[in-house]
Formats: C-alpha cells, sequence, structure tokens
C-alpha cells in the first residue's frame, strides 16, 4: 500500500496548529534547485521608504538569482539611470546593490529619487519594490526672542516647543540647564506635540531654564531651543475652577489611522484642582490586551489597529467642581495588504496552471498585472495565458510560457508588489534530503521525517518501512504536501528504517532514513520554594532523569538570565547553593535540563527576607502645646511585612543620649498623634517591626521644644520617720526633668502633728529629696504633705501621708515570765506584754536570750556562756524553745524590740530539762578471738542525755549461706566498758546489736561483726565427713555393703589415731573447703565468706576493720540484710522483736541438733 500526496479536509487538534505552520512554511519554501534552468527571483532590497545619512555613501540593495544568473539595471524617476555614466555610482559585481560615493566630493540631495531595480536572464525578468531614497534632515531652531512669562499662582500655562521639520521627525523632551530632565506629574505634562502643558501653576514652577530639546536619531543630533522663563507669583491662588480643554480644542475632533499602527488619542485639561482624565469607547469597550495609557492617562494607545478599533472615543476631564467630555471620532484605513500573495510555478510541458494575488485595503486596492516588468496589456502576447482580475490562468504551457509576473495591489495610501514565475520544465524525481539521515526523536511526541523533493511534472510520494518494504498505513502516519512524513505519537517500536519513493512519468528516486526513539528527560525532584534570612545559605535541588544514550545538560538561570558571576553561588551536580544572600538574590531560580533532543525545567522562588529597613523622612506637623502629628515613609520590609513601628523620643534638655519608648502603632499607619509633656525638648525617631525583628532606629526628627507648665505630679514615696528621738525625717522620690514641666523645680514640705490643733509648718526646698525637722517629741504621730511647683506655678494639692516622730529605746521589760518544759528538747516560754507607752517606737515584738548554766554559778560566769536568741514577732506573748539539750540546766530571759533597739531584760528564769535516750556508744572493738570466745570493748556514748542504767548487746551466728542464728540478748551493768563471751561456735561469724540505755529508754545502737579461730583436726574431720555425704552414689554403696563400711570405718580411725594421712586427707590439704579460711597470719583478720552455691558476698559495710573499731556512722547494717524472710524490728527500748523464718540452716559438726529456726527466746535459753 502506497501513501500518495493529497490534501485532507479534517479538524486539527489545538496542539498541532504550531507543527502545521511550520510546515507551511516548509512549502512556500521549496524552491527550484539551482543547477536547473529558472527565472531570475528577488532575494534581498531596500526599503521601500529609505532613509539616508548624508554623511555617509548611499547603500541601495538588490539581490537576485537565477539560472542563468541575472543581470541587472536601474531606473530613476521612472527612467533608465546608466550608472557608467557617473563616476561616484559603483554596482556590486555578480550583484545589483549600487554604492553611490558622496563621502569625498557630492551631496546626498543630488541622489533624491525614486529607484527600481530589475534582474533578468533568458526565462524572464525580476523587478524591486519602488525604492524612494530620501537623506536624513536635523535643521536648526529658528532664531526668536521669548519673552518672561509672568502669572499668577493658579493659572493655567502652554510652553510651546514648535520644533523643525526634520526627517525623520525629531523625539522632543523638556530639560533643563543642567541636563536634567524636568519632572512631570498629573498637573505638569508633556504633549504628543512636544508642548509643555500646566493645568495649573505653583510658585515653585518658577524658573528661567524651560529648554526644549529636539533628538534626532539618525543623525545622532540633538538640537536647542532658545530657554524659557517663567516666574509664578506668589500670591493667594486663584478661584478654584472646573476643568476646561487645553488641547484638543471644542467638544469633537477626527483622528484617521491606518491599520497596524498605533492609534494615540489625546486629552490635556486643565482646571483647580488638577483634573483626572477618563476614556470611554461609544456603543464598545476598549480591546483588553492592546490598551495602554500614557502621560497620566492624558494619552490613550491602542496598537495593532485595525478597521475594527474605528469608532467614537471620548475623554472626560473631571474635578471637585466639575466635568467635562470630548469626543474623538477615529476612522481606520488601510494600505493594501496580502491575502494570497502569488507563489512561483513550476509546471511541465502541456500542465495547467494559475496565479492568484489577493489583497485587501481600505479603500479597496487595485490589482494590475506586469509580465517581466511590462504591464501585462502591452506584454508580448501568451496563448497559454488567460486573465480573470486578480488570477492568471495557464493551460497547456510550453517552455516558451516561462517568464516572471508581477502583482501590483495599490491605493492611496500604498501599494504591494510580488514577482512569482512560472517556469516550465521536464524534469525526472530528485530527493533532496540527504540520503541515511538519522532522526532521534524523544518518546510520544511527533515525528517528521523529511522528504525534499523535485521533479516536473511534481512527482507523487510513497512511504515504507523497514527493509521487506512494508507499506505504511494513512490511519497511523500522516503524509504531508512536501513530502513529509509525519508520525504523531512516536513509540518505541516506532524505531527503524523508513524509505521515501518519488514518481513521476519521467522517472523514480528513492531514499531511506533512520529513526531512533528516545526516552524523555524528567525532572523528578524539582527546586522548592525558600524564604531565607539575608546572609544565611539557601540551596535548590533539581534531579533529573534523562535517555542514557544522549548527553544532559543542568543549566540554573535567574530570573530567566545567567546566574551572576559570584564565588557566592555554586553548582555541584544537582544542586545549586547561594551563600551570604543578599537581596539581590531573591528572584526565581530555574533548573533547564538539555539534551540534543528535548528540554524540560523547572522554577523555584527564592524570597530573601530580613528585618524592616529603618523609616525616613520624619516630618512633625499640627504642633501644639501637648500633642503633635509624626509622620515618617516606612523603609523596604524585605519581603516579611511591617507588623508594627515603635516610636521613641529623646528628651535633650534633661536626658540627652536616652531614648525612651512613647507609643507603638500598627504596620498599616505612617503617621501618629503623639501626647507631649511641657518644657520638654522632644526629638522621635521611628523603628519598624516585622516577624524577623525590629529595624535600626530612623534617623532622629527635628527638635520640638514644647512650652512650660506647672507640675502635673507631686513627688511619690512620701515617708515620715525620725532618725533620733527628737526629729522628723520627710524623704520623697523627687520628679526628673521630664516631670518638672518647667523651670525652677522645687518642694513645699508641710507638717503638723497628727493629734494636735497646730497649723501646718512648711518650707519650700530645691534640689533636695530630705527635709529633718528637729525638736519633735519622741514618737509622736505627724501628717506630711510635700508638693512640688516651678516657676509656672504649684503641682495639684498633694496626698497626707502619716509619719511618726523619732523611736526611743523601750523603757520596761516584760513580766510574769513563765517556763513549762513540754519534753527533753522542748520548752514555752509565756509573758506578759510591756505597756505601749513604754515602747517608744513601733512594736517590732519580743526577744528571749536562753543558755544552758550551770547551778551555782549563773551569775558568776555569764559573761562567758554562749546565749541563744529566737525574737517572735509583734505582739506575741508566748513561744516555744526548740532543739534543748536533755538533762540540761538552762536559763532565759525576755526583752522588747522597737526601732530603735532593745528594751531592758526581764529577771532570768531557770529550767531543767529532763533524761532523755543517750546516743550511740563511741565506738566499739572486738578483740582477742579464740575458738569459743570474743571480747568486746566500747567507749560510753558521747550524749548520754542522762544517768546510763545499764548496756544492751545482742548477737546471733551468720551460716556459710548468710542465714541468721538465733538471737541472744545480754545485759550489762553501766560501768563496764569490756565484756568477753565464750562458749561460742569455733570458726563461726558473729553479729553484735550494742546501746546504752538510760531510765527515758534505749540508745541508737552500734554494730559489728567478728569471727572465732579454727581447730585444724576438727575442720579436716569435717571436710572428709561433707565429702563422703555429698557423694549419693556412694551414700548408695554404703546402704548396700554395711559391713563393708563398718570396717572401713574401724581402719580410718585407727589410722587417725595413729597420725597418718590418707590421700584423701592430702587431696584436703592442696584444695582447702572454700567456706572455711583460716586468719590471715599478716593482719590477724578472717577472709572473706561466701555461699559456695548462690555466691552472696556480704555488705561492705559488714566488713571489720582491721583495728576492729566500728564507728556509730559505719555501723548502719540491718538485720533484713542477711537471710531471706527476715521480718522484725527493735521495739522502744532497743530490744529485737519479730521472727525469722525461710531456710534452715546448716549445722556445724559440733553444733546444735535441732533443725529448726529457734526463736529469739529460745536462742536465750539455750545459750551456754
Amino acid at each position: 500500500m502506497q501513501l500518495k500526496i493529497m490534501p485532507k479536509k479534517k479538524r486539527l487538534p489545538a496542539g498541532r496548529v504550531a507543527l502545521i505552520l511550520f510546515l507551511c512554511q516548509m512549502i512556500s519554501a521549496l524552491e527550484v534547485p539551482l543547477d536547473l534552468v529558472q527565472p531570475p527571483t528577488i532575494t534581498q532590497q531596500s526599503p521601500k521608504d529609505y532613509i539616508i545619512d548624508p554623511r555617509e555613501n548611499i547603500v541601495i540593495q538588490c539581490e537576485a538569482k537565477g539560472k542563468p544568473p541575472p543581470s541587472f539595471s536601474w531606473t530613476r524617476n521612472g527612467t533608465h539611470f546608466d550608472i557608467d555614466k557617473d563616476p561616484l555610482v559603483t554596482m556590486k559585481p555578480g550583484s545589483g546593490t549600487l554604492t553611490i560615493n558622496i563621502m569625498n566630493e557630492g551631496k546626498a540631495e543630488t541622489y533624491e529619487g525614486v529607484y527600481q531595480c530589475t534582474a533578468r536572464n533568458e526565462r524572464g525578468a525580476a523587478i524591486s519594490n519602488n525604492i524612494v531614497v530620501r537623506p536624513s534632515r536635523s535643521p536648526l531652531w529658528t532664531k526668536e526672542k521669548l519673552e518672561p512669562i509672568t502669572l499668577r499662582n493658579g493659572q493655567s500655562l502652554v510652553l510651546p516647543c514648535r520644533p523643525p521639520l526634520g526627517l525623520p521627525p525629531p523625539i522632543i523632551f523638556w530639560m533643563d540647564n543642567s541636563f536634567q530632565r524636568l519632572p512631570q506629574s498629573e498637573r505638569v505634562s508633556q504633549g504628543l506635540n512636544g508642548d509643555l502643558y500646566f493645568s495649573n501653576v505653583l510658585p515653585e514652577d518658577t524658573r528661567e531654564d524651560y529648554i526644549c530639546y529636539a533628538r534626532f536619531n539618525h543623525t545622532q543630533t540633538i538640537q536647542q531651543k532658545q530657554p524659557i522663563s517663567v516666574k509664578v507669583i506668589s500670591a493667594k491662588p486663584n478661584r478654584e475652577r472646573p476643568p476646561t480643554f487645553l488641547t484638543p480644542e471644542g467638544n469633537t475632533s477626527n483622528k484617521e489611522e491606518l491599520r497596524g499602527n498605533v492609534l494615540s488619542l489625546e486629552c490635556i485639561a486643565e482646571g483647580l484642582p488638577t483634573p483626572v482624565i477618563y476614556w470611554i469607547k461609544e456603543d464598545g469597550t476598549l480591546p483588553t490586551n492592546r490598551t495602554f495609557y500614557r502621560n497620566f492617562k492624558k494619552t490613550l494607545q491602542i496598537i495593532q489597529v485595525s478597521e475594527a478599533d474605528s469608532g467614537n472615543y471620548q475623554c472626560i476631564a473631571k474635578n471637585a467642581l466639575g466635568a467635562i467630555h470630548h469626543t474623538i471620532s477615529v476612522t481606520v484605513k488601510a494600505a493594501p495588504y496580502w491575502i494570497l500573495a502569488p507563489q512561483n510555478l513550476v509546471l511541465s510541458p502541456g500542465e495547467d496552471g494559475t496565479l492568484i494575488c489577493r489583497a485587501n485595503g481600505n479603500p479597496k486596492p487595485r490589482i494590475s498585472w506586469l509580465s517581466n516588468g511590462v504591464p501585462i496589456e502591452i506584454a508580448p502576447n501568451d496563448p497559454s495565458r488567460k486573465i480573470d482580475g486578480d488570477t492568471i490562468i495557464f493551460s497547456n504551457v510550453q517552455e516558451r510560457s516561462s517568464a516572471v509576473y508581477q502583482c501590483n495591489a495599490s491605493n492611496e495610501y500604498g501599494y504591494l508588489l510580488a514577482n512569482a514565475f512560472v517556469n516550465v520544465l521536464a524534469e525526472p524525481p530528485r530527493i533532496l534530503t540527504s540520503a541515511n539521515t538519522l532522526y532521534q526523536v524523544i518518546a510520544n511526541r511527533p515525528a517528521l521525517l523529511d522528504c525534499a523533493f523535485f521533479g516536473s511534472p511534481l512527482p507523487t510520494i510513497e512511504w515504507f518501512k523497514g527493509a521487506k518494504g512494508s507499506a505504511l498505513r494513512d490511519d497511523i502516519y500522516v503524509l504531508h504536501e512536501n513530502g513529509t512524513l509525519e508520525i504523531p505519537v512516536a513509540q518505541k517500536d516506532s524505531t527503524g528504517t523508513y524509505t521515501c519513493v518519488a514518481r513521476n512519468k519521467l522517472g523514480m528516486a528513492k531514499n531511506e532514513v533512520h529513526l531512533e526513539i528516545k526516552d524523555p528527560t524528567r525532572i523528578i525532584k524539582q527546586p522548592e520554594y525558600a524564604v531565607v534570612q539575608r546572609g544565611s545559605t539557601v540551596s535548590f535541588e533539581c534531579k533529573v532523569k534523562h535517555d542514557h544514550t544522549l548527553t544532559l545538560t543542568i543549566t540554573w538561570l535567574k530570573d530567566n538570565g545567567e546566574l551572576p558571576s559570584d564565588g557566592r553561588f555554586t553548582v555541584d551536580k544537582d544542586h545549586l547553593e547561594v551563600a551570604d544572600v543578599r537581596d539581590s538574590d531573591g528572584g526565581a531560580y530555574t533548573c533547564v535540563a538539555n539534551t540534543t533532543l528535548d528540554m524540560v525545567s523547572a522554577s523555584a522562588v527564592l524570597s530573601v527576607v530580613d528585618v524592616p529597613n529603618p523609616p525616613f523622612d520624619l516630618e512633625l506637623t499640627d504642633q501644639l502645646d501637648k500633642s503633635v502629628q509624626l509622620s515618617w515613609t516606612p523603609g523596604d520590609d524585605n519581603n516579611s511585612p511591617i507588623i508594627e513601628f515603635i516610636i521613641e523620643y529623646e528628651d535633650a534638655m534633661h536626658e540627652a543620649g536616652l531614648w525612651h519608648h512613647q507609643t507603638k502603632v500598627s504596620g498599616m499607619q505612617t503617621t501618629a498623634q503623639l501626647k507631649l509633656s511641657p518644657y520638654v525638648n522632644y526629638s522621635f525617631r521611628v523603628m519598624a517591626v516585622n516577624s524577623l525583628g525590629r529595624s535600626l532606629p530612623s534617623e532622629p526628627s527635628e527638635q520640638y521644644l514644647t512650652k512650660a507648665a506647672e507640675p502635673d505630679t507631686n513627688p511619690t514615696a512620701v515617708e515620715g520617720l525620725g532618725s533620733e528621738p527628737d526629729n522628723l525625717v520627710i524623704t520623697w522620690k523627687p520628679l526628673n526633668g521630664f516631670e518638672s514641666n518647667g523651670p525652677g523645680l522645687q518642694y513645699k514640705v508641710s507638717w503638723r502633728q497628727k493629734d494636735g490643733d497646730d497649723e501646718w509648718a512648711s518650707v519650700v526646698v530645691a534640689n533636695v529629696s530630705k527635709y529633718i525637722v528637729s525638736g519633735t517629741p519622741t514618737f509622736v504621730p505627724y501628717l506630711i504633705k510635700v508638693q512640688a511647683l516651678n516657676d509656672v506655678g504649684f503641682a495639684p494639692e498633694p496626698a497626707v501621708v502619716r509619719g511618726h516622730s523619732g523611736e526611743d529605746l523601750p523603757m520596761v521589760a516584760p513580766g510574769n515570765v513563765r517556763v513549762n518544759v513540754v519534753n527533753s528538747t522542748l520548752a514555752e516560754v509565756h509573758w506578759d506584754p510591756v505597756p505601749p507607752k513604754s515602747i517608744r517606737g513601733h512594736l517590732q515584738g519580743y526577744r528571749i536570750y536562753y543558755w544552758k548554766a550551770q547551778e551555782g554559778s549563773l551569775k558568776r560566769n555569764r559573761r562567758h556562756i554562749e546565749k541563744k536568741i529566737l525574737t517572735f514577732q509583734d505582739s506575741k506573748t508566748h513561744g516555744m524553745l526548740p532543739g534543748l539539750e536533755p538533762f540540761s540546766h538552762y536559763a532565759l530571759n525576755v526583752r522588747v524590740v522597737n526601732g530603735k533597739g532593745e528594751g531592758p531584760a526581764s529577771p532570768d528564769r531557770v529550767f531543767n530539762t529532763p533524761e532523755g535516750v543517750p546516743s550511740a556508744p563511741s565506738s566499739l572493738k572486738i578483740v582477742n578471738p579464740t575458738l569459743d570466745s570474743l571480747t568486746l570493748e566500747w567507749d560510753p556514748p558521747s550524749r548520754p542525755n542522762g544517768i546510763l542504767t545499764e548496756y544492751t548487746l545482742k548477737y546471733q551466728p551468720i551460716n556459710s549461706t548468710h542465714e541468721l542464728g538465733p538471737l541472744v540478748d545480754l545485759k550489762i551493768p553501766a560501768n563496764k566498758t569490756r565484756w568477753t563471751l565464750k562458749n561460742l561456735n569455733f570458726s563461726t561469724r558473729y553479729k553484735f546489736y550494742f546501746y546504752a540505755q538510760t531510765a527515758a529508754g534505749s540508745g541508737s545502737q552500734i554494730t559489728e561483726e567478728a569471727v572465732t579461730t579454727v581447730d585444724e583436726g576438727k575442720l579436716a574431720m569435717a571436710s572428709r565427713q561433707v565429702d563422703i555425704a555429698t557423694q549419693g552414689w556412694f551414700i548408695g554403696l554404703m546402704c548396700a555393703v554395711a559391713l563393708l563400711i563398718l570396717i572401713l570405718l574401724i581402719v580410718c580411725f585407727i589410722r587417725r589415731n595413729k597420725g597418718g594421712k590418707y590421700p584423701v586427707k592430702e587431696k584436703e590439704d592442696a584444695h582447702a573447703d572454700p567456706e572455711i579460711q583460716p586468719m590471715k597470719e599478716d593482719d590477724g583478720t578472717f577472709g572473706e565468706y561466701s555461699d559456695a552455691e548462690d555466691h552472696k558476698p556480704l555488705k561492705k559495710g559488714s566488713r571489720t576493720p582491721s583495728d576492729r573499731t566500728v564507728k556509730k556512722e559505719d555501723s548502719d547494717d540491718s538485720l533484713v540484710d542477711y537471710g531471706e524472710g527476715v521480718n522484725g524490728q527493735f521495739n522502744e527500748d532497743g530490744s529485737f522483736i519479730g521472727q525469722y523464718s525461710g531456710k534452715k540452716e546448716k549445722e556445724p559438726a559440733e553444733g546444735n541438733e535441732s533443725s529448726e529456726a529457734p526463736s529469739p527466746v529460745n536462742a536465750m535459753n539455750s545459750f551456754v
């Protein structure tokens, strides 16, 4: 199956419009190969309206191609231009371009005119447009004397420019003598004609250098008008008036514009106040995307104007006193424009064809035909052509029918000229696309395989795929008229070799091309929007996946331009990092991933934020005595909105350099009404605050000194206290300079007795905050007030404060002092209060002095006794004395206390504390351990707290599994400091509990542990018994052969009596039982014992020091630390209560035969 070229009528998706436009360009660009005979074609020419620089040579371009190469000729102003006769004119070889040398001699004006180029060969002649050559002109302003202009404030004014006519017209602008552009606004603006319009003048418009400049771009020259002087009289402005138009005049006007140009409509009005301009289109709306306002909305511009823009446009000028309008009727005309320009026609002998020339315009253009540059009416007759208006019809053409035809469409606004040739050829097909061209296309995109061809008659095109030449189906592929094969959606299976075949009646040609489908490039991780603070570092990531056979290039752009050439920007693989971010770094950053076939991009915006820039342009207005309005201009918010403004003030008169908070206002405000105090030299500054923090302060405002006034407030913290019994010291917190409200700040201090009828006594003082009144009675209440005053007047009446004159020591001691002993460490004291008048001051409380004394030496040794003091606040008449020592003799007295000090002491009262329980014995040592005895030595308690009655000793054994044996309780006389325990078990550890007693009870206990010494003979016997007893199989054997066991025992006892050793004994000597360790010879201490089964070591605190002495603070062992199931405690008299329970204790060879764990009572009954 073959695909043939034929037009198809079907609806195209919008996404293929660009592709079709591209193919149309390819079709129109098809040309006859240059190796074939063809008529001339103009390829380059100068513009129709050609303005030249008179200071340079004139170059008029005309280039053409053809086979054979064309020759060139020129006409000037409609007649032949003989270039050979003018030595200044030369033609470029192989070209029709003229160069007129006027730089050395000659004038540009000499060569003004209309030029036309003709390119001719044996197949026809092509002609250029009519090229109008004119030299540019930049004439000077005519000399004129300009009179100064004087007018009153508020009048309107028009300063004329009237620039000289130039070619092309100049660009107009107004400047002063310093070449600075004059500022323009809604009130002052430049019109389209160059004049300067003032809707109303102000005194600041006065100047002597209003200068209009005309810039001629073609010659790069600027011409200057004479300066205009304007003086505005600063009188009361004219009365306000409604608007009137300065331009255009009247109520209506007309405007004509050509299609495609820019339509500019202007309305400038005067009035007071300055009018505002609005624009509307009657019976229509202004085009949205083509309408622009210029010159403060005084100029309306519509670009690419068309006939649809014709109509009535209305401008409205409006101010507070009224409004006027002006209607501009717009007509859009059109120079000729192409609807269908004629195209070159290649025919084979005997074929038919047409040339079509269609144009439009307003008015409608006239179409005329030329053949080889000659009007077709007088051109040689050709029987194969027929003219039908804008169409030439050719039938049965022959080689002689070849020619170049010109179509001219013209109206009063211009013309169009197009060349199109008819070339009659007989040529077999040829394919112009290079053989074996490789096309690489991204998957899922269209693939276009070229097959540029030529032949006459026009060949048909067929496409095949693969080596077997399988035909292509037209439901999948699209074949365009220029031979291109389109695969709308290329897939991986579209890869392969494609063959293009071109045929006509004269022959056939074919060409192979190759197609490869590549994976698309994708950005799998796009850069993300970032907000960073100035000075920090930001990173953007852009990860890309692409076809591995293509080369990938990743480029980073900023705002669609190159990255700044700055070392702060670092690109590393798929990352962009910006260090030390600045404000200028904000913007859009784009990652562009390029391969040779496709390109993808992703963008992210970087917002650089920071604290705001400080406000500026601080201004004070509405200055009143106690208020002022402050206004300012906010600084840049640095991309973080301003939340609030903080206003601070400085008082340059009283506290120069110290800024105080005044107020804060919303971030939307730029003004604040500030309350002021009198007699302050204010300066203000403003700080802006956003979410990142506070800006630097603005520059200070101008200073503003408020008028003086009487003080608003009086001193605070007024007090009256005497420092001596006969004075009254009045103190206060003085006013600061800001609060003084005026010069000459003083204080009027007044006082009188509260309970008397005396008049107020007063004194005026300055620069102090204290006044002393002398000769007052002791501790008398006074009424006091302190009033501020200055040179302007007094402050409001002050508040009255109560005070007292000076205190003196109390005169009377408390009476009826009583002591109640609560227990051995606590006593309660009671006393009667002293009479209030005897206190002679503010009662602060009562103070008890107490000390430990010896009976009979109370007075003699008082100076050397350490006394303790307790103070009881206010009028309390009893108190507790804690922390007393038991069994002690104490004395105390009581005194009353006021602000001056203590009064006399009451008579001493003595009392005794009862006995208490003693402290623990100071030490406990165990000395002289033997096989069955231990000796204990101790020191009495450091604090007996009474008379010792006896000592209590409790002890119990500890076996090898840490189980505790029966507890033994022993009473020892109080006069003893040494005791020996006998009949103890050998090689046994004992724990001792020892405490003293008084009549009040038992004191704290001290604990200790010790071990009796080892009997070597008994140890060996016990070891053998243990070894035999632990062999289960041996016990069974003994039961079975009882007789043999009896004989063995007899032999063993005989050997033992003789002192011999069995091998078992030798083994025991080499490996002693780890539960039984001998005493160390070097220090006399016992080695550690442990349970061989559970490996339970004794607590660290249970180890006995080498000197056998145990301090009280180290003796914190508990019976709970030993054995299992211990749940007991000591009662108040120090005796142990509770029971032992749990595992049975392992008895030594000579131990108690009982298998039950004895109770403490049984343990004492069985003690030997």
